[in-house]
């Protein structure tokens, strides 16, 4: 009988970011919220950066500190429920929209045997392993079937279901994850990759580090910015331009920044909001978050500014746009600590 493994977390919140976001692109309200905040104080502007920012990472990849051997074979039960047997982890395929499973898989010393990929897994030692997503976060069956992996780590963020289904009864040991993720569910996911590929203890290792970087990250922002309101701003472009709010993930991340989530404290209630120029005047935050491609996608971070609604906050007069990489900001994986340093070095003086 194969070991048992308890180390997957419970079904914590249903919408992360990327699960919430394919709700809402499903059919969303546009009706403004009905609230305002106060108008930024004195001290927020003195400790806040002026003008547009691009937060980067001076160590985008994790290093791992050893090539583990997997203790296999290995039972563990799946954020769905089932319980999977992986027996070989010789072969591995990690999928979801921010290309956090595979970034996890890479930082435990295990990406010699990634075989497929997603688009947003940039690490440059896979860079000559085929992708089997588009753009869209679709996979297709046969573009993985045709890579004979041993085990798919996946979430929901990424599907459709009928083609995960198809891998599984094909044989394949499918493990699936919570795609609801936090600030604080970053190690537990750490761990929960690690029993799927029967390397605990490169696991807890790599979950101590991680954990030891988002301490030191939240140790760097200063005092006072209890005061300071933000939010995530989700651009593709004129057509789907969406104000992040409770539940999206995004949320979490300005809490961990130490600041407050705008749309939250005006009254949004749905994890992704269509933008109104009436709610953003509303949320009025200090200072907006953007994906790098979505500012891109509208002309730039001078051109976020001047977008109807922000254009009149307080973040769109001050400039106050910062921009972070897609895969990067919202992606709650190996690399969270480096996130929230470099958005705190962005956000303030």
């Amino acid at each position: 009988m194969p070991p048992r493994s308890d180390h997957f977390p419970g079904r914590r919140r249903l919408a992360g970011a990327a699960a919430a976001l394919a709700l809402l692109l499903a059919g969303c309200s546009t009706d403004p919220i009905d609230s305002s905040t106060a108008a930024s104080s004195a001290s927020v502007d003195e400790i806040l950066r002026p003008g547009p920012q691009t937060a980067t990472l001076a160590e985008p990849y994790v290093t791992p500190e050893s090539t583990p051997t997997p203790d296999l074979p290995v039972t563990v039960t799946d954020f769905g429920g089932s319980e999977v047997t992986v027996t070989d982890a010789s072969r591995i395929i990690a999928l979801d929209r921010y290309g956090t499973l595979a970034q996890t898989v890479l930082a435990l010393g295990l990406g010699g045997s990634i075989v497929g990929r997603d688009v947003p897994t940039d690490d440059p030692t896979v860079a000559d392993v085929p992708v089997v997503t588009d753009s869209g976060h679709r996979l297709t069956p046969e573009a993985i079937l045709d890579l004979d992996p041993t085990v798919l780590l996946v979430d929901s963020s990424i599907g459709p279901p009928e083609a995960i289904d198809r891998v599984r009864e094909a044989g394949v040991p499918v493990v699936t994850f919570d795609p609801g993720r936090s600030v604080d569910t970053v190690t537990t996911q750490i761990e929960a990759v690690g029993a799927a590929l029967g390397v605990p203890d490169a696991a807890s290792d790599l979950a101590g580090r991680v954990g030891d970087e988002i301490a030191a990250a939240r140790a760097t922002i200063p005092a006072g910015t209890e005061d300071v309101t933000a939010t995530f701003v989700y651009l593709r472009g004129a057509a789907l331009q969406l104000m992040a709010g409770p539940g999206s993930g995004a949320d979490d991340l300005i809490a961990a920044l130490g600041a407050t989530d705008a749309a939250t404290v005006a009254g949004q209630t749905q994890p992704f909001l269509a933008i109104t120029t009436e709610a953003m005047i509303a949320a009025d935050p200090d200072v907006i978050l953007v994906m790098a491609a979505g500012a891109e996608s509208v002309g730039g971070l001078d051109a976020v500014a001047q977008l109807p609604g922000i254009a009149q906050t307080s973040a769109g007069s001050n400039d106050r746009i910062i921009a972070m990489d897609d895969s990067y900001i919202l992606g709650f994986g190996p690399r969270t600590g480096r996130v929230l340093s470099a958005l705190a070095d962005a956000m303030y003086r």
